[in-house]
């Protein structure tokens, strides 16, 4: 399918549409900031978002979600979603309704409702397992950063592409002890290091922001988050490599059942996500990237969201009054 017809089908479903799910996870969410409950928030956003998908006129396929069916009770990998299943255009859905459980029940910063659409079969679908990623934002020529690199190798790359020194290069990581050796390594050619203690969706995406004067992001994380921050790089720009992790011979198996053959493969962003794609996303706390939800005292809750469309490079940012008492 060519990117006019698969515009054609993202065409049908409003790009604020998309929003109105990301809020309604956030809002959910929110009730559960600072109690110490992960589950408890996640549970509440995962419902939230499912509900809100369930009026949109879409036929949905979840190709990144909570896990698969038996690990996963609501919106599980394959999942249909949708208040038009079997008759609305046909939607890859890649989501998170709560990325940052941790953060959110520890009231930390970048917590986020976070989700990509795509025409079918656009979007990876792969596992719930990890995945190493490299990102950076754009400018650069295409190919300059490459997985089977090493890290130092990398950050020369771009160093040289932008016309400074690899000390002068800023590199963000989750922190994590699985990377103190990235970390000592990027730290031993003199590279900042700014880490972060989970988010990193927001975490890739501010590689495309100046303003964060982050240049690359580097280390392992979740699969279903790299799916998502490769679907915002296609909407406004920058590199990103992606490569499967396998922990043991189950999650091997699990890949091949969702077609995936060439377990050692480097996955550039748009073989990740293809064709037009529409990112959403809206703060539950905030952070880098997103105001989170905000309950002001005459009952109010406001949000503030980022909607992105890869056809038309348009980056819309949302702030919405929401009534609690219709919320509710």
């Amino acid at each position: 399918m060519t990117d006019t017809a698969a515009s054609k089908v993202l065409d049908r479903v409003l790009v604020m549409e998309m929003v109105r799910v990301t809020e309604a996870a956030a809002i959910a969410a929110s009730r559960l900031i600072g109690r110490g409950d992960e589950k408890a928030a996640d549970h509440a956003a995962v419902e939230a978002m499912r509900k809100a998908f369930d009026e949109l006129y879409i036929d949905g396929t979840v190709v990144i979600g909570e896990g698969e069916r038996d690990e996963a009770p609501m919106l599980y990998i394959g999942e249909k979603v949708g208040g038009a299943k079997g008759k609305g255009p046909k939607i890859d859905i890649a989501l998170d309704p709560l990325e940052g459980t941790t953060i959110t029940a520890k009231a930390g910063p970048n917590a986020l409702a976070v989700l990509a659409a795509a025409e079918e079969g656009c979007l990876l679908n792969a596992p719930d397992v990890y995945m190493d990623k490299l990102a950076v934002g754009p400018g650069y020529p295409d190919g300059i950063i490459d997985l089977a690199r090493t890290p130092t190798q990398n950050v020369e790359a771009v160093a040289k592409a932008k016309g400074v020194q690899p000390s002068d290069i800023i590199v963000c990581v989750l922190d994590r002890p699985r990377h103190a050796d990235l970390i000592a390594e990027l730290r031993g050619i003199g590279c900042g290091v700014v880490l972060i203690g989970d988010g990193d969706v927001a975490g890739v995406i501010a590689v495309t922001d100046e303003d964060t004067t982050i240049d690359m992001y580097m280390g392992s994380g979740g699969a279903p988050e790299g799916v998502l921050a490769a679907a915002a790089l296609r909407c406004v720009g920058g590199q990103f490599n992606g490569r499967l992790l396998f922990r043991n011979d189950d999650e091997k198996s699990r890949a091949r059942k969702w077609g995936i053959e060439d377990l050692d493969k480097i996955y550039t962003r748009d073989e990740l996500a293809k064709g037009d794609c529409i990112f959403a996303a809206t703060g539950v706390t905030s952070g880098s990237l997103l105001d989170g939800v905000k309950r002001l005292r005459n009952g109010t809750m406001t949000t503030e969201s980022v909607v992105m469309r890869a056809s038309s490079g348009t980056v819309r940012w949302i702030k919405a009054e929401h009534r609690a008492a219709f919320k509710d």
